[in-house]
């Protein structure tokens, strides 16, 4: 607790003012944008989404406007399907650089076939 009221006073000596206009817009800006990600997330897990198993699916979606490829596992959660932890998000230069990588990654699979 004493950390506390010694921090309170360096920030009130340290020019209130400035410093709370400055964390007030900040934290607005923070609220109104939660909702609109929201928002557009939903939109783009209806748009751009392809199965790969019943559990595993590929979506195209956009995240602080970049474009992602995103490829994560599903569970169920009350009669819903809903996104897991486990999955990956590559930018569109990993996803260009994945599709370049196929052909090596057949061959490299034959051959541990064998």
């Amino acid at each position: 607790m004493s950390k506390r009221s010694k921090s309170k006073p360096t920030v009130s000596d340290s020019s209130e003012s400035s410093e709370e206009e400055e964390v007030q817009p900040k934290k607005s800006k923070t609220k109104s944008e939660k909702p609109s990600k929201a928002s557009s997330s939903k939109k783009d897990e209806d748009f751009g989404v392809f199965e790969l198993t019943s559990k595993r699916k590929v979506s195209v979606r956009e995240f602080k406007g970049r474009v992602l490829v995103d490829i994560r596992e599903f569970y169920e959660s009350d009669g819903e399907m809903k996104p897991g932890r486990k999955g990956i998000s590559l930018q569109l230069e990993q996803w260009e650089k994945l599709k370049n990588l196929v052909g090596d990654i057949d061959e490299a699979i034959e051959q541990l076939k064998g």
